[in-house]
């Protein structure tokens, strides 16, 4: 195990092999111990190909897990607008997530398409980020692990619109219109209960300490991150951790809520070092796909 530093805050993380890789990676589908609410990696590596595939398969397994949780809401919203407005999210970023994987697997040249990785990968196979990933809570816990991905993902797109991969570079744009919408969306919300009754900001501020320790991970710099860079798929994560500082902090600020302090970063998901919950969200996910593979309708 080693540890380096991020933002500020520590970072641990398994020791990788010079291409980048875990010496010891895994995930739900490759067997766990489970330690905490965190997994510890089985004996089998995750196989790790194209960086280019990679990175595309990192930002389409990021919107993809994140829209499932955020679906988990329909039905179940504080106020029937919310109830809407969360489930239009949703639909948002797996829209995103099909072009994302689409793309990923015309680039791959291996015949997979979007349903294929999105339904027939097991969990040491995906490449989100652990944040996505948690279990949806309570509607302050989404709406702060929105705003938190909401402010990466705007400065994100707004790299890759520039990125000479015409195809990354069409997606990004439209992304980019609805990524800014969802960050106001969130930004509200989270000045709004965190400015709010004593247990609404309780709630959020709680909410902000639990899901700050996986922000560091939306700005490692990797193998892949360098590989996809020679690709023409070049982004400055120094440069876009110092902004959405600048903006998460504006926006707690507002919320009179308080950043946590001190705080062990964790990371693994790029790596498909997953948590336990992955697999549960997957397990739901995947199972008509896979009880009727190749069905029709």
């Amino acid at each position: 195990m080693t540890a380096k530093s991020v933002g500020g805050a520590r970072v641990e993380r398994a020791d990788e092999d010079d291409d980048g890789r875990d010496g010891e990676a895994g995930g739900v589908g490759a067997g766990f111990a489970k330690a905490g609410d965190f997994a510890v990696a089985g004996p089998r590596r995750a196989p790790f190909g194209d960086p280019l595939v990679e990175f595309l398969l990192r930002l389409g397994d990021d919107r993809l897990i994140l829209g499932h949780r955020l679906s988990e809401w329909c039905g179940h919203g504080p106020i029937l607008e919310e109830d809407i407005a969360t489930s239009n999210m949703a639909l948002d970023l797996i829209g995103q997530a099909a072009q994302l994987l689409r793309l990923a697997g015309e680039v791959e040249g291996k015949g997979r398409d979007e349903d294929a990785l999105a339904y027939f990968r097991d969990a040491v196979h995906f490449r989100n980020c652990l944040m996505v990933e948690q279990p949806k809570g309570d509607f302050g816990y989404t709406t702060m692990r929105q705003f938190l991905f909401d402010a990466y993902s705007v400065l994100l797109w707004e790299a890759l619109v520039g990125a000479s991969h015409e195809g990354l570079a069409a997606i990004a744009a439209k992304a980019l219109k609805e990524a800014k919408y969802h960050l106001r969306h969130s930004s509200e919300w989270v000045v709004r209960l965190g400015d709010g009754t004593e247990e609404s900001h309780a709630r959020i501020q709680r909410s902000l300490d639990e899901l700050w320790r996986f922000t560091g991970e939306l700005f490692e710099r990797d193998a892949v991150v360098e590989g996809a860079a020679r690709a023409g798929v070049a982004v400055d994560l120094e440069a876009l951790r110092s902004r959405w500082d600048a903006i998460v902090r504006d926006v707690i600020d507002r919320a009179t809520l308080t950043i946590p302090a001190d705080v062990v970063m964790q990371s693994g998901g790029r790596r498909g070092r997953h948590t336990e919950h992955l697999g549960h969200l997957l397990a739901t996910m995947q199972i008509v796909a896979r009880s009727h593979p190749g069905a029709k309708w």
